[in-house]
């Protein structure tokens, strides 16, 4: 990363943004309704949830699914115009399948 390998960056980061969403855990609808002031959690964390654990095979699905995302978009692209583009969605994609050797497909 020290390279400033931009295509890298942009891939891990999307990728573990899509990871942090994963690990999210679902709002129940009694949570958005707005409590009275005296009602309300006080403290620090008292709003917190306990994030979801992924297992090993599902964090590598999620990186399969962001590559096979950028190669999908990389098809559709067919314009010369859009040469970069197809070679930056194709350079993103094979960071991340680098790292999925080893992980066989579920």
């Amino acid at each position: 990363m020290r390279s400033r390998d931009k295509a890298a960056v942009s891939a891990l980061r999307a990728t573990l943004a899509a990871l942090d969403n994963a690990e999210a855990v679902p709002v129940a609808e009694a949570a958005t309704r707005g409590l009275a002031l005296e009602q309300s959690p006080v403290g620090v964390g008292a709003t917190e949830a306990a994030r979801r654990e992924l297992s090993e095979c599902a964090v590598a699905d999620i990186v399969r699914a962001e590559a096979a995302e950028r190669l999908e978009a990389a098809s559709q692209l067919t314009a010369p115009a859009h040469a970069d583009r197809v070679a930056r969605l194709r350079a993103e994609a094979a960071v991340l399948l680098r790292f999925l050797d080893g992980h066989p497909s579920a």
